[in-house]
């Protein structure tokens, strides 16, 4: 039996938290549509699972600097569709200085088979910028994108 919506959506964003990311494409179909329409700077469409496996490619020179978080706050409302979900949730981010941040996220998925086949992922990019220390990286974006 495949594994329910709820039970996909936790393995992402589990698998995030304790940087599992060589895994979390194979939790996506082949084809799939995942946008994050928050996005700064904007991003297009990821439509396959090759392009995931690219969107979590974190090169290892990086994986040490990233701050240590997890999950709280998890709410996941089941719809009338048995494959759609709204799943809200925060990450909640350890700083170097021992302080935390939240970053709170709203997810909508389409989970059939087991796989992510569509998602809607809403992160508050300010809040995620800032608790991984790329505050000035948002700036630039920004001014980028104005020009």
């Amino acid at each position: 039996m495949s594994p329910s919506p709820r039970e996909v959506f936790l393995r992402l964003v589990h698998g995030v938290a304790d940087g599992n990311f060589e895994e979390l494409a194979d939790l996506y179909g082949e084809v799939t549509d995942v946008r994050h329409p928050m996005a700064t700077p904007a991003a297009g469409p990821l439509t396959s699972r090759d392009a995931l496996r690219e969107h979590f490619t974190v090169p290892p020179d990086v994986r040490g600097s990233l701050p240590k978080r997890r999950v709280v706050d998890v709410v996941v409302h089941e719809t009338a569709d048995p494959e759609v979900i709204v799943a809200e949730f925060a990450y909640e981010f350890t700083l170097p200085d021992g302080s935390v941040s939240k970053v709170p996220c709203v997810f909508v998925m389409r989970v059939r088979d087991g796989r992510i086949i569509e998602s809607r992922d809403y992160i508050d990019p300010i809040r995620r910028y800032t608790a991984r220390g790329d505050l000035d990286r948002l700036i630039a974006s920004l001014h980028e994108a104005a020009s």
